[in-house]
């Protein structure tokens, strides 16, 4: 190999071969170790030591066997890898492969969709239900363009609903829109669809109970719709545990769902927590189960502030924007449940009419105008006030005629006395003790001192004003409420942005009872002025 190499650098080709590339070289070097030469090399006066005499055909004894010759061969081995890397890098630099290398095809770029007849694509699109037509009609233009076609959307509307007798007129056959021409027999169908779906629980919803001002059947509504509700909580590095609802409490006038399976996150690992309603298909079998449409309710920050409103020996309770309970684990900061409590005023809607990422927007009803009365929108207001918990209705009370004067009108806020501590008729004892029971799959306990208040405050129409249903605790007061009872007393708070509720209580311990003796709501100027179109 030294006799070749030598014999290399004498060549007149050296220069030839660094022109031409390393790959070149390494590729004439290895044709050169694997040819066999016919005639015996020259002796150049050096004596080959320990190397043994050369055999015929230029080859001596001690080659290719021992140590050595096991060297030699890994050599070889490696120079043949490095030649082949070589040549590629070579063939990368030198342009065009030569004759004789192979290298893969560019893809095929041709859409075969549109080498087909559009009366062929249209004759395969008919056999896809509404659906699956309406998604592939967001794949493409062609098929957009495909799957909006009038006679394929006549076909399924009258597969769906009949033949009708009367025909489109030629301007309404098909209707411009954002993304070109649709077809008028698609939007006449989605829109017979959704009023078809609606019809079924909006006739019972007007059926209006005149005590609470809410329909009557809002639970019979839920429930024949089989709505449940989902809760998505999303972690602080992206991963979403999405939970189905472990139990759900109907009440007159608000609804408590409780989650409690399942869950295995820290809450301080949560970044945000939505609330989805959802409507199961129970006709569906596990086959030809669809999605279940999600309509967002609420979203919040769950590393927001929130307020501890209770603890028993097991779990501490948690309250978070918008009226969400979150029970922890004591010393573990582990969720255990999560609670929401929802108000029956547009719970169908807002389970029902909403998408995945934004919330039922509710219709603005305004009352008729009335320029004859002076004081409009600050009397005539009734009052349904109930506090309960999962199990148990605490207090429930109607009241009516609820007014507040011009002058009344202190720090922008529309005050209505329900019930006044000087009237001692007013005043109402709560039945049994202010407690919220919690279950954690096989395990329950109670928290003292907190319930749910559920609220609908009524306009003098009659048409719902503030609606509400959240947690709220009790804290000792500061000063003393009342001289007309020998108790400790109370109070129970809740403020947002559409108005406060402050209530005051009286611990008596011989009866082992609260007493309410003041209840009074407080309503922003801003938002009777809106409402009543004043500017008080």
């Amino acid at each position: 190999m030294i006799r070749l190499l030598r014999s290399a650098n004498r060549q007149p080709w050296r220069s030839a071969v660094m022109a031409a590339g390393r790959g070149e070289f390494f590729r004439s070097f290895l044709e050169g170790l694997q040819r066999q030469p016919s005639q015996r090399v020259p002796e150049t006066g050096q004596p080959n030591r320990g190397r043994g005499r050369p055999r015929p055909g230029g080859s001596f004894s001690g080659q290719g066997r021992g140590f050595s010759g096991q060297r030699r061969k890994e050599r070889q081995r490696k120079v043949a890898a490095r030649s082949s890397g070589g040549e590629t890098e070579a063939s990368s630099r030198t342009g065009p492969p030569k004759e004789g290398s192979h290298r893969k095809p560019p893809p095929c770029k041709l859409n075969l969709l549109e080498s087909l007849p559009s009366e062929i694509l249209v004759k395969i699109l008919s056999y896809l239900d509404p659906s699956s037509l309406f998604c592939l009609s967001h794949v493409s233009r062609l098929l957009h363009q495909l799957s909006n076609d009038d006679v394929l959307w006549q076909r399924i509307y009258a597969l769906e609903f009949g033949s009708r007798n009367w025909k489109l007129k030629t301007s309404e056959k098909c209707v411009e829109g954002e993304d070109g021409l649709t077809s008028r027999w698609k939007r006449l169908y989605f829109k017979s669809m959704a009023g078809q779906e609606m019809n079924k629980w909006r006739k019972p919803l007007k059926d209006i109970n005149p005590y609470t001002g809410l329909p009557r059947q809002t639970e019979w509504a839920l429930r024949s719709l089989n709505v449940s509700w989902e809760l998505t909580l999303c972690e602080h590095l992206g991963q979403e545990h999405t939970l189905e609802q472990s139990q759900a409490h109907f009440f007159e006038s608000s609804v408590i769902v409780h989650w409690s399976d399942g869950i295995h996150i820290k809450f301080n690992h949560i970044s945000t927590i939505q609330l989805h309603g959802v409507r199961k298909d129970p006709q569906s079998s596990v086959r030809t189960r669809k999605p279940n449409w999600r309509s967002l309710i609420l979203k919040l920050d769950a590393g927001s502030q929130f307020l501890v409103i209770g603890k028993d020996k097991l779990i501490k309770v948690l309250l978070l924007q918008q009226g969400v309970i979150v029970g922890v684990w004591r010393g573990k900061n582990q969720v255990a449940f999560i609670m929401i409590s929802l108000h029956f005023h547009k719970l169908v809607e807002k389970s029902l009419l909403g998408s995945p990422a934004c919330p039922y927007s509710e219709p603005v009803e305004l009352p008729p105008v009335d320029d004859v009365d002076p004081e409009l929108g600050l009397h005539g207001y009734s009052l349904h006030f109930v506090l309960h918990n999962t199990g148990t209705e605490i207090m429930s009370g109607r009241f009516q005629q609820l007014f507040c004067h011009k002058a009344q009108i202190q720090r922008g806020m529309v005050e209505l006395q329900v019930i006044q501590r000087s009237n001692l008729s007013q005043h109402r004892s709560l039945s049994g003790s202010i407690r919220l029971p919690w279950r954690h799959e096989d395990m329950t306990g109670v928290v003292e001192n907190c319930c749910i208040m559920s609220l609908t405050l009524l306009d003098e129409f009659q048409k719902p004003f503030w609606c509400v249903s959240t947690p709220i605790h009790i804290t000792m007061a500061k000063t003393a409420m009342s001289c007309d009872y020998s108790g400790h007393d109370f109070q129970m708070l809740y403020r947002n942005a559409d108005g406060e509720v402050k209530m005051l209580l009286v611990w008596l311990e011989e009866q082992k009872q609260f007493f309410l003796i003041g209840l009074k709501v407080c309503i922003p100027v801003t938002k009777v002025n809106k409402r009543f179109n004043r500017e008080y």
